[in-house]
């Protein structure tokens, strides 16, 4: 598991609400979905809302599923991957539609036809490839196509997410985790795939746990975690949390 950490402390205490270091603030972003016009309005939200506040150490954490769905995931992924502003730390966790799209540019030919139906028509379009010609090619030929059209500098970007970031109490996810497992034995699987188990339990982890994945008309609060994807490509919303000491805060493109 590719983990990261940083800007620990002590384990949370439960009297208290869930907290960031002092000095610090993070925002974390839902599920793209390729929908570059919602993460351009976004993005300029986050940044005057920091520009607004004290100055801290700045982090932003992109959840994961930048890609599929919408119409912009070339554009998303082009923007993003040099989206650097001033004095802010940026990071990307892998969603499990980035890891469908890296399985099969490794040569996972049999993914192709449910990723072209579940969302990869609409990315593999925005790097100016026809997703009927895809489905009518043999599996190497048509990963041979998606790997000339999409970009090196693209494919390393993607292969570069990690799988979960670390913020005092926070733990920033695409999808969640298994209740009753230690953090360090989460499988890979869980926290880019994982439903039931986890929004299924009303209980709380050793963390707070922030993730996308599952869509929800609204932000969604339960004692443990809070899921932010409001659906950018269902409901044409998304939602960034922002983190500073013991207070939240929502932000929303439309």
């Amino acid at each position: 598991m590719n983990l990261l950490s940083f800007i620990q402390k002590a384990p949370m205490r439960w009297e208290a609400p869930p907290s960031v270091p002092d000095g610090h603030r993070v925002y974390a972003v839902g599920d793209v979905h390729g929908h570059d016009a919602l993460l351009d309005q976004l993005l300029g939200l986050i940044e005057r809302d920091n520009a607004s506040r004290e100055p801290a150490d700045v982090t932003i954490v992109f959840l994961g599923d930048l890609i599929d769905r919408g119409p912009g995931s070339a554009q998303v992924i082009e923007r993003l991957r040099t989206y650097r502003p001033a004095g802010v730390r940026v990071e990307f966790l892998i969603g499990n539609h980035e890891e469908v799209l890296q399985r099969i540019l490794d040569g996972d030919g049999h993914l192709l036809a449910d990723w072209l139906r579940f969302g990869g028509a609409q990315c593999a379009r925005s790097y100016g490839l026809s997703p009927s010609n895809l489905a009518k090619m043999k599996p190497a030929e048509a990963i041979a196509a998606l790997g000339s059209a999409i970009p090196p500098a693209h494919q390393a970007f993607l292969a570069s997410f990690a799988d979960t970031m670390r913020a005092g109490d926070y733990l920033f996810v695409h999808a969640g985790i298994r209740p009753n497992v230690p953090l360090a034995e989460q499988s890979q699987a869980d926290l880019r795939w994982i439903r039931g188990p986890f929004l299924d339990h009303f209980g709380r982890h050793e963390v707070m746990v922030v993730h996308g994945h599952t869509v929800r008309a609204e932000v969604e609060e339960a004692p443990g975690r809070i899921g932010i994807d409001t659906g950018a490509y269902v409901h044409g919303v998304l939602t960034a949390i922002g983190l500073e000491r013991g207070q939240r805060w929502y932000l929303q493109a439309r």
